[in-house]
């Protein structure tokens, strides 16, 4: 065997060694490249499960939202009422401080009205007293 028939030898083993390897490599990705497939089936069977749970999900919230809205547009005039009534009870309380006021100093001037008239009375008494004693002594 000659150099050029060993070199040739060496060639063809290390050129089948690469083929070899080639082969493996390819075999390895086609198997990851299954494998990502099966992955992306199993996502997107997930995926539409979530979609239509989601979707679910939305309908009831609608729902619910559209009956709590009906709910508080019944409640809406009660808590009118109720303010109405806060409003009415402010101004009977205001009424009523005025007139406790009106009373209070009615009151006073009944007391100074009072008063004035047990002074005139006294007074009335004491001319009465004065004239009536006069005329007794003519």
């Amino acid at each position: 065997m000659t150099a050029g028939q060993i070199a040739g030898l060496i060639a063809a083993i290390a050129f089948l060694l690469l083929v070899i390897f080639i082969g493996l490599f390819l075999m390895e990705v086609s198997r990851t490249i299954s494998e990502v497939n099966r992955t992306i089936k199993t996502m997107t069977s997930n995926v539409d499960v979530i979609a239509k749970q989601t979707d679910n999900i939305m309908a009831t919230s609608n729902d619910l939202l559209k009956d709590v809205d009906d709910k508080l547009n019944i409640v809406t005039p009660v808590f009118q009422a109720a303010a109405d009534l806060g409003e009415s009870v402010s101004s009977l309380n205001t009424a009523t401080q005025n007139l406790t006021k009106r009373v209070k100093d009615t009151g006073k001037k009944g007391v100074s009205a009072g008063l004035a008239g047990k002074f005139g009375k006294s007074a009335w008494n004491m001319y009465r007293n004065r004239h009536g004693s006069k005329d007794t002594t003519k």
